[in-house]
């Protein structure tokens, strides 16, 4: 297969998976923060925005892989750790804009939204988020 889509491909599944056990994290971490209801519910803030943030969340996670790949090609070395210091990376960079959400997303203080820039467990949560999301795009990239 070729790199590029195996890339891409395995983002998408990383990120589909990150989305599939969020309802197990949420009940370990005791918190009900969801980034498939933060997609969404900028799209919908009615019932139907699950489709609408699982789509956006696996194209993201499909875009993460491609540029995850494009590093990987230019620094080198071991597509697995590389894959997982990406998501962690990626979480360091990103989790900071949680304060702008907080403040600004329409639809804050939904149920799936509660605020993030201050909490331990939100935080948590997205470490954990990334590092699962690292892991399989590490071994669906380290197989082909």
């Amino acid at each position: 297969m070729n790199p590029w889509l195996q890339a891409g491909l395995a983002g998408g599944a990383a990120a589909a998976i990150w989305a599939a056990q969020e309802p197990l994290d949420q009940r370990v971490f005791r918190y009900p923060y969801s980034d498939v209801a933060l997609l969404g519910r900028l799209v919908t803030r009615g019932d139907g925005w699950r489709l609408p943030g699982l789509a956006w969340h696996v194209a993201n996670g499909a875009v993460a892989g491609l540029v995850f790949w494009a590093l990987h090609e230019w620094l080198g070395g071991p597509v697995f750790l590389g894959a997982l210091l990406f998501a962690l990376a990626e979480h360091a960079g990103t989790y900071p804009l949680t304060v702008l959400s907080d403040r600004f997303h329409p639809a804050r203080g939904a149920p799936e939204l509660p605020p993030l820039a201050r909490s331990w467990r939100a935080f948590g949560q997205a470490t954990w988020r990334h590092v699962l999301f690292g892991v399989v795009l590490g071994l669906l990239l380290s197989v082909g």
